[in-house]
């Protein structure tokens, strides 16, 4: 059923009585009126005749004063429609034949509003990745509902735009083409001027004819060609346009140029977005670059085997270090530590502290020197942090492997005997870079062909059970699972601790891993 449009009345359908038993609502029509006075929902009724006779406020706003029409499509659902837009509705029967019309929703079922549109577009173009991903991603949101044609420009190097299209014939389109210069396109060049709110102007048939064929020959069939600017954002450095062309009239009609600025806004924002997290990416892997450990070099009578596994983070490196710097003279500094703290500013002063060892290795030879040097550039450095660690030399012997090893405060080394049984390397020393009296003491240790000695940081020993949070890998487990390495390699076992502390941890989340195997080998003939 349609119904005919009336001119709003104030008269609603009544009884007689304004009560009819204690306790019940009076049936006038004033009452009802002024109850539906502030109820939020659009609410119209109509008469036994299918005419429109009273609406409440809400009602009013959203048709503007407007003369909507009802259409009932059962028997208690239907749509009211208004310039051109139908809104689902509710229908309930009144007393009399009259009917209550209540809107369910304020958004248009059958026409796309701006509102709607940027908030479906909003998420498309949050989780667009990277410069390529979220300018084709502009593109395409543009192309459904702005235009059917749409270029999304952006400078890049050599005198260049690169672009990428999309329409409903050809689909997606990506390449680059030469800037064309402001005399000959003003419009386009002001437009990556603009650092005011995106505001959308008519792009002249003459300034599309400049522009090179696989542009030109798609924008020239429109009737009708805008571009929009899309910023600057200041960090970013980020500029950009977006061309539209349409065949036929704007999908949003009056509301259309908003609709077009809101989204160039947004679209310009997740651009602008998109070139800062490709700089702190950029900026990510060249810290990971500097300040992760390289694999252990060769050296003659040695072999060395790590295991580095650094918590989950915004880096792929942490407060566990190790290195292995070779000597002139033969042999080679190895170094494994654990600054305390996590993130970015732990791995940031691991990297100090490793570049500092790196330095002072060119020029002093004995161990708690370097640790007591050390000790105090951190101190003097001021950053509050400290850490632990265990630093020493290996050469090449005619009997074995001469080890010599100094500490500050850090987890004993463990010596896996090739015949059998496990030592502990008890070294005295105080933690680093806490005070300027720290005091480092130096052992040496012989390693025979085929012993293991091992490093290793708290990650292995404080590793928390997947199931039971608060038991602890600890030290007496490590111990009797290198018991049972004898006559393994250096590689096999750093393998068998891997394996162990991950089935340890399960899922579940660690702390930074460092593991530095000093296997003594037999020396290149």
């Amino acid at each position: 059923m349609v119904s005919r449009p009336a001119p709003a009345s104030t008269a609603l359908p009544s009884e007689s009585s304004p009560t009819t038993s204690e306790g019940a609502l009076p049936e006038s029509g004033r009452f009802w009126r002024e109850l539906l006075e502030d109820v939020r929902d659009a609410v119209l009724v109509q008469d036994v005749d299918g005419a429109l006779r009273w609406s409440n406020p809400a009602a009013r706003a959203l048709f503007g004063g407007g003369r909507p029409v009802l259409t009932a499509e059962g028997p208690d659902v239907g749509h009211v429609e208004h310039t051109g837009r139908r809104f689902p509705a509710r229908i309930r029967t009144l007393p009399g034949g009259w009917h209550a019309w209540t809107v369910i929703s304020p958004v248009a079922a059958d026409g796309p509003r701006v509102d709607g549109f940027l908030a479906a577009s909003a998420p498309r173009l949050a989780s667009a990745r990277g410069r390529h991903g979220t300018a084709k991603v502009i593109a395409e949101v543009a192309a459904a509902e702005l235009a059917d044609c749409v270029f999304v420009l952006l400078p890049t190097t050599r005198g260049r735009w690169e672009w990428w299209s999309c329409d409903h014939r050809t689909n997606h389109g990506h390449g680059r083409i030469r800037r064309v210069p402001a005399q000959l396109a003003p419009v386009l060049a002001g437009t990556f001027a603009a650092t005011g709110e995106p505001e959308a102007k008519v792009v002249p048939e003459e300034e599309i004819a400049t522009l090179p064929t696989v542009v030109a020959g798609r924008l020239a069939v429109h009737s009708s060609v805008t571009v929009v600017s899309l910023g600057l954002d200041g960090g970013a450095g980020v500029t950009g346009a977006v061309v539209l062309g349409r065949r036929g009239g704007p999908a949003f009609g009056d509301d259309h140029p908003r609709a077009v600025a809101e989204f160039a806004r947004a679209a310009g924002t997740a651009l602008a977005n998109a070139h800062r997290y490709a700089r702190q990416e950029e900026a990510t892997r060249g810290l990971e670059t500097t300040l992760r450990p390289t694999p252990p070099p060769e050296v003659p009578g040695v072999k060395f085997d790590v295991w580095y596994e650094p918590s989950a983070g915004l880096l792929d490196v942490g407060g566990d270090f190790y290195d292995v710097l070779p000597r002139e003279e033969g042999g080679a500094m190895f170094v494994l530590g654990d600054v305390c703290g996590k993130g970015a500013e732990a791995a940031a002063l691991t990297g100090r502290v490793r570049q500092t060892l790196a330095a002072l290795n060119l020029v002093e030879r004995d161990n708690t020197t370097l640790l007591s040097r050390l000790n105090s550039l951190l101190i003097t450095g001021g950053s509050g942090r400290f850490a632990t660690l265990v630093l020493g030399s290996v050469q090449a012997a005619e009997d074995g492997l001469g080890v010599t090893l100094a500490s500050g405060g850090h987890p004993a080394p463990l010596v896996v005997r090739r015949h059998g049984g496990v030592d502990e390397i008890t070294l005295p020393g105080t933690l680093v870079g806490i005070s300027p009296q720290a005091r480092f003491a130096e052992t040496a240790v012989r390693l025979a062909e085929g012993d293991v000695c091992l490093l290793y940081t708290d990650g292995i020993t404080e590793a928390r059970h997947h199931e039971r949070p608060s038991d602890l890998f600890g030290d007496e487990r490590l111990r009797e699972l290198l018991t049972g390495c004898r006559g393994l390699s250096g590689r096999e076992i750093v393998g068998r601790v891997r394996s162990a502390v991950r089935d340890w941890l399960g899922s579940g989340t660690h702390d930074d891993i460092a593991v530095l195997a000093i296997e003594a080998s037999r020396p290149a003939q």
